[in-house]
C-alpha cells in the first residue's frame, strides 16, 4: 500500500536570511554601492554570482517569458542544475513565487518551502537546489536568467508520486 503525503505551502516573503540554503537574493535593499560613470551612476556590485561547475562553462543571458498557472497549483515535479547557478531577475518588477528543497538525492517533502517576491527581487539559485520551474504570478512576464551552458546534462527532474500531493496556495 502507498503512503499518501500531503503538503500545503504557502508562500512566505523572500528575505535574503531565509533564502540562504537555496542561493542568493538580487536586490538593492540595504546593500552597499559605489558612484560611477562621472558620479551619475550607483553600482551596487557583486549582488550574486555566476557558478559554473565544468571546464569550458559558459554563463549565458536569456529572457524567459513566462505563463501564469492556475492556483492553487498542484506541485508535480521539481528540478535541480547541478553544474551551474540559475537566477532569475524579473524584468517587469511583479512579484513571482519560489518553491524550493536543499540539495539531496532527491526533493525532501518535509523541507519544501514557497516564497513570493516584492517585485523588486531577483533570485540566484546554488548549483544543486531543488526548484519549480519559474512562477509567473502575472498571466505573462518576462524574466531575464543568467545560467550556465556546456557539456553535460544539467538539468535533472523529479517527478512526485502520485499519492504525494504538495499544493501551493494563493500568495493573497
Amino acid at each position: 500500500m502507498t503512503e499518501q503525503t500531503r503538503l500545503i505551502l504557502t508562500p512566505e516573503p523572500l528575505t535574503a536570511a531565509a533564502f540562504a540554503p537555496y542561493g542568493t537574493v538580487i536586490e538593492t535593499r540595504d546593500r552597499d554601492f559605489f558612484m560611477i560613470n562621472n558620479g551619475s551612476t550607483q553600482r551596487f556590485h557583486r549582488l550574486a554570482e555566476v557558478m559554473l561547475g565544468k571546464a569550458g562553462d559558459r554563463g549565458i543571458i536569456s529572457i524567459f517569458r513566462a505563463q501564469g498557472l492556475e492556483m492553487p497549483l498542484r506541485v508535480k515535479l521539481l528540478e535541480r542544475h547541478p553544474f551551474g547557478s540559475q537566477a532569475f531577475i524579473p524584468l517587469k518588477q511583479h512579484p513571482f513565487l519560489i518553491i524550493v528543497a536543499e540539495p539531496d538525492e532527491s526533493p525532501q517533502t518535509d523541507k519544501i518551502r514557497a516564497f513570493i517576491t516584492d517585485g523588486s527581487q531577483g533570485i540566484n539559485y546554488h548549483p544543486g537546489v531543488w526548484h519549480h520551474p519559474v512562477l509567473s504570478c502575472e498571466a505573462e512576464d518576462d524574466f531575464l536568467v543568467v545560467d550556465r551552458e556546456g557539456e553535460g546534462n544539467n538539468c535533472d527532474e523529479y517527478y512526485f508520486a502520485e499519492a504525494t500531493e504538495i499544493v501551493l496556495k494563493n500568495s493573497a
